[in-house]
């Protein structure tokens, strides 16, 4: 049998040496590699630095959003059909929701035969001109014909007083003739004060009707306004999309009874979307209108690349204009870093290759290099962004409708010449 070593027995000094030197070139390789480490990450973050961060500003914190125009009620009613559900898509025109008109189409006849019976009785009132005139000129010949016979009989009270000396005359003839006087005097003082009344009478109707015709007189006009409100109200008790989109967001339901303003459903525009991206306020320092955008959708992933220019910076932080805004005056306080929301529009031509939500997240990457913008927009036209010109068919649908009902009312030979209303 073999001795076995003895665990004991001494290392010797060579073999002591060779192992405190293995363990020093570990070591001194370790920190060769940790140091590369330090360099590399240095030069690849300066490197970064150089080439993304100083060029780039980028942000996960970016949503689409779009035109939610909300349906509401001008008139309230009864729901008696829904022409639209929800993903629906409709065209600017298209009818939406049908209230009950029954309560409408009985004002809107009031309205009607009230614009007719005023446009008859303006009617009057300019036909009595014509014989109001003509009852002052009976007026005045009456006057004259008074005033000639108390001149003669006051001719022949002066002829028969001289005479009643001489006996020529007697006493009762010359009071016969006075008293004939008398009465000329008091039927001429009637037919003055009748003249009087008759004129008076005349310029009270001329006053309703001068420098106006029928069609534009204010009672014909004020009727014509009510029955243009009766109108109106009709016909919004049909509501249309006012502009293209999907529908979203239908809440109201067959037979529901719904009040004016109350939100029915919304229409989305989605052809003409942006992208809110809410930068922290140390990023702002670089932004500017104008500049080129690189965005990417989650929906789509990386595959998807969009491509937009940034269109303004917001005026203020989300926490300044949200509903219960920071109130850091008061208690303790704790920095939060505040994000600016930043408006990028985008290329139209991708958005309807690839369509959007509202509400996708985006990742933004803005193109800070070109610094020739503004941080806020300056002098923008001050035409409306957004207009739609579908109420426009039921305004001119009311004038057509009161012009149609005055000329019908005017009579034949007033309504050869009738002129169109001031609407038309």
């Amino acid at each position: 049998m073999s001795a076995k070593p003895d665990n004991n027995t001494p290392t010797t000094p060579a073999a002591a040496n060779g192992n405190g030197n293995g363990r020093n070139g570990q070591r001194k390789k370790g920190l060769a590699l940790i140091a590369a480490a330090v360099i590399i990450g240095g030069v690849g973050y300066g490197g970064y630095q150089w080439l993304v961060s100083s060029r780039y500003e980028e942000t996960d914190n970016a949503y689409v959003q779009a035109n939610v125009v909300q349906i509401t009620p001008l008139v309230g009613g009864t729901v008696r059909a829904l022409y639209a559900d929800d993903t629906d898509f409709v065209k600017a025109g298209q009818k939406l929701v049908s209230l009950d008109p029954a309560d409408a189409r009985i004002a809107l006849d009031q309205a009607q035969a009230q614009l007719a019976q005023t446009v008859r009785e303006v009617r009057t009132l300019f036909a009595n001109n014509n014989g109001l005139a003509a009852q002052v000129q009976v007026r005045q010949a009456e006057q004259q014909r008074a005033q000639s016979e108390m001149t003669r009989l006051q001719a022949d009270v002066s002829r028969r007083q001289p005479l009643l000396e001489t006996g020529a005359v007697s006493k009762e003839e010359l009071d016969h003739t006075q008293a004939q006087l008398t009465a000329a005097r008091a039927a001429y003082t009637a037919a003055q004060s009748a003249l009087l009344a008759a004129q008076e009478q005349l310029q009270s109707n001329q006053a309703l009707t001068d420098g106006v015709d029928v069609e534009q007189h204010p009672n014909v006009q004020r009727a014509a306004s009510r029955f243009r409100e009766a109108f109106l109200a009709f016909q919004r008790a049909e509501l249309v999309a006012p502009v293209d989109g999907w529908v979203a967001r239908r809440s109201v339901q067959l037979g529901q009874r719904v009040a004016a303003g109350s939100p029915l459903m919304a229409v989305v525009g989605l052809q003409q979307v942006w992208v809110d991206a809410n930068f922290k306020e140390s990023q702002l320092a670089k932004l500017r209108i104008g500049q080129a955008v690189t965005l990417e959708a989650d929906v789509y992933g990386k595959k998807t690349e969009y491509h937009g220019t940034v269109q303004g910076l917001g005026a203020g932080t989300g926490a300044a204009f949200a509903l219960l805004p920071a109130q850091n005056a008061t208690g303790n306080w704790i920095k939060v870093v505040q994000r600016v929301p930043v408006r990028i529009a985008l290329d139209p031509k991708e958005v309807s290759e690839h369509p959007l939500r509202v509400g996708l997240s985006m990742d933004v990457q803005v193109d800070v290099r070109n610094q020739d913008g503004k941080t806020l927009a300056q002098g923008q036209s001050q035409a409306p962004a957004l207009q739609t010109n579908i109420f426009d068919a039921q305004e001119r649908a009311a004038d057509a409708q009161v012009n149609q009902i005055i000329a019908a009312n005017l009579g034949k030979k007033a309504a050869k010449g009738a002129k169109t209303g001031p609407h038309a």
